[in-house]
């Protein structure tokens, strides 16, 4: 740990500056990545020509249904699956309860025991509480699952399904998804992913039986999940409804926002491989300058083997929620606390599985809108901020 450093007048000064630089700056795709230009285009135009009730056969009935058709084709193309495996559904979280309560419904003769890691969303936490029966895998220093203690797992007799999210939404860490798909495989537990944050980022790799999704971490409109259950995964409806075999939306479908969804995960798919080279460089530059101009701070997550816009760091000595109040007054939103409870603050337990320093941090992920120079303001800002909390804690 380096030696906290004296606050001078010099920290009022950079953070004026910074103040005036520039618009305020939005640093927290993870939450959600502003709407893409695509998709508020295919928004726009579907308001106009997809409200309709794609389940009626009117004409405007007709030419919803048509519209809602082509839209699961695209989505289904741009993930490799069939359009009869995916359904929307009103959020990335809906989709996950769906995921798992349905899958584990499904495999009630085979067991009930869910195997998960210790860095799922929350989501897959709430939905293991409701169930009860739950196994939780823990993970390294990184935030890399423990492939073995998964492998015992999803082993244990009585397991109906497991959970992993593709990468760390805390730390941004990528799991060894193809790995733990093929324990999975060879115990004959069908394997949910929970592909939100890697979604029109980064490959997902293959193996998984479910896998669920939210269209506003890629870009596209809030209110739309998407869950695929592949052909000969057992999954039962875990709402009340007629058809216990299909997810079924829980209420009307948003369907211009669908559409919407759809075209907007085509075009980042389509620039994902730029986009990727692009913010890996300005998350590593974050990584290695707040390490250099911020005493007492942990860089946490695998340096190399990452998602490429998201980076975390906790600051010792540093309360989170000042943190981030601080930050917001001289323009820059970041997520502080766990993602998944950012409305209490609490501890991550993210950040805490990995056994790594879990309050004082920051959050910082980009989106195809972040420029290099937003990257710099906010760097010049950080040390200053930080090092005037501390010197109003006493430290």
């Amino acid at each position: 740990m380096h030696t906290p450093v004296v606050v001078d007048d010099t920290v009022s000064r950079v953070e004026n500056t910074a103040e005036q630089a520039g618009a305020p700056v939005y640093l927290d795709a993870a939450s959600a990545a502003p709407l893409h230009p695509v998709a508020r285009q295919a928004l726009l135009a579907a308001l106009d020509d997809g409200w309709a009730d794609p389940d009626r056969l009117y004409a405007a009935g007709r030419r919803a249904q048509q519209l809602r058709d082509a839209a699961t084709a695209t989505v289904a193309q741009c993930l490799g699956v069939r359009p009869d495996e995916l359904t929307f559904l009103p959020s990335g979280t809906a989709a996950v309860h769906a995921a798992v309560l349905g899958g584990l419904a499904g495999r009630a003769r085979a067991g009930k025991t869910l195997v998960h890691s210790a860095i799922e969303h929350s989501a897959v936490l709430h939905a293991a509480a409701r169930h009860g029966d739950a196994r939780e895998v823990g993970v390294d220093r990184l935030g890399r699952l423990d492939l073995d203690a998964w492998d015992a797992g999803v082993r244990q007799p009585g397991t109906a399904l497991a959970s992993l999210i593709s990468a760390s939404h805390e730390a941004g860490t990528l799991q060894p998804v193809a790995a733990a798909a093929q324990m999975c495989a060879d115990a004959g537990v069908p394997l949910h992913v929970d592909a939100a944050q890697s979604l029109g980022r980064s490959a997902v790799p293959p193996g998984w039986s479910l896998l669920s999704a939210s269209a506003r971490k890629w870009g596209g409109p809030a209110g739309v999940g998407l869950l695929v259950v592949r052909k000969g995964t057992r999954w039962l409806s875990p709402y009340p409804g007629d058809d216990l075999h299909r997810p079924g939306p829980q209420g009307p479908l948003n369907l211009p926002g669908v559409i919407a969804a759809a075209a907007s995960l085509r075009a980042v798919l389509g620039e994902a491989q730029a986009e990727e080279k692009r913010l890996f460089r300005e998350t590593e530059k974050i990584r290695e300058r707040v390490k250099e101009t911020v005493p007492d701070v942990e860089i946490v997550g695998d340096p190399v083997g990452r998602l490429p816009h998201l980076v975390t760091f906790s600051c010792l000595y540093v309360d989170g929620e000042a943190l981030l109040h601080a930050l917001d007054r001289q323009g820059f939103a970041v997520s502080s606390g766990s993602s998944c409870t950012a409305s209490t603050l609490r501890p991550s337990h993210v950040l805490e599985a990995m056994g790594v320093l879990s309050h004082g941090n920051v959050r910082v992920s980009l989106h195809r809108g972040t420029t290099s120079t937003d990257v710099d303001r906010f760097l010049a800002v950080l040390p200053g901020v930080v090092a005037r909390i501390r010197q109003e804690a006493g430290m």
